[in-house]
């Protein structure tokens, strides 16, 4: 049994090192670990702080930068107390930077889905106005593929006016109309870009 005196001359002297620190595990070991389990820790955990505790105490008095302000059963805790704050912390800054990391990746893989999706929506709609011919699939791109106005229209196509345009783009929707009859496929294809 030591008392605090004699175990800070046996750890700085050396002589009984072993001793001390089995003297140390066996008194307060139980209560470093109960501590830190009180604190969101496991037992694991609790063993993992108790012997970074130890290994720091015996640094401190080896050092002389243990002045014997408190009890050594008190300095214990508050070694063992500042290291579980620290692995806190660094435990709740890894789970920060995994919770974004997975949220960006998750945000990327649905933009590349959705940019897939897209892009084979659009291919699928451009083989449909291939059928249509070249007029049609001219004017109907140009209206709803670019959101160009009648009037915007008319100076990309040989046509004089913009009724001319509105008239020709209302006998393309039939026939776009007719195709969709003809093939549910499609008429299916246009309901899901339309949506």
């Amino acid at each position: 049994m030591y008392s605090d005196a004699a175990l800070l001359e046996a750890i700085r002297t050396r002589d009984q090192l072993n001793r001390a620190i089995y003297f140390i595990y066996q008194h307060y070991s139980s209560t470093i670990s109960s501590f830190i389990i009180a604190n969101n820790g496991s037992p694991q955990d609790g063993e993992d702080i108790f012997q970074e505790t130890v290994v720091t105490f015996i640094d401190l008095v080896q050092h002389n930068k243990y002045r014997g302000e408190a009890a050594i059963k008190t300095f214990l805790v508050a070694i063992a107390r500042n290291l579980w704050l620290n692995e806190l912390k660094k435990r709740a800054r890894s789970d920060k930077r995994e919770k974004v990391f997975e949220n960006n990746r998750e945000t990327v893989e649905a933009d590349v889905d959705q940019h897939i999706a897209e892009r084979e929506i659009k291919q699928q709609l451009l083989t449909v106005l291939n059928k249509l011919g070249e007029p049609c699939r001219k004017i109907l791109t140009l209206f709803y593929y670019e959101n160009l106005s009648m009037k915007d229209i008319v100076h990309h196509l040989p046509y004089e006016n913009e009724q001319v345009v509105r008239n020709k783009k209302y006998k393309c929707l039939q026939h776009l109309t007719g195709l969709l009859k003809q093939n549910p496929a499609f008429a299916r294809l246009v309901d899901q870009i339309v949506r």
